[in-house]
């Protein structure tokens, strides 16, 4: 049985103009399994945008801990991981 590692991908957004963003970082969050984020709606906004449906979990200071542990465990069963900033 071979293992499978997944990938953590920091993706950084815009600032401002949504336009401004990397076509490689597009591409990152097109093939994520998932994509974490401090604020889920502004996020999702983002991914509107780019026309990308990908499942989104929140990850800010008041749930650090416990996110952590999950987005770790999907990595190690091979799942890519995209963190995202909110602006920047």
């Amino acid at each position: 049985m071979s293992e499978r590692t997944g990938v953590l991908s920091i993706v950084a957004t815009p600032i401002g103009n949504l336009d401004d963003m990397t076509y490689r970082a597009v591409e990152v969050l097109k093939g994520a399994s998932v994509v974490a984020c401090e604020d889920t709606r502004h996020t999702r906004k983002l991914l509107n945008h780019f026309g990308i449906s990908v499942a989104t979990v929140s990850l800010h200071e008041h749930n650090e801990a416990s996110r952590t542990a999950e987005l770790v465990a999907r990595l190690e069963v091979g799942e890519s991981v995209a963190l995202v900033s909110d602006a920047g």
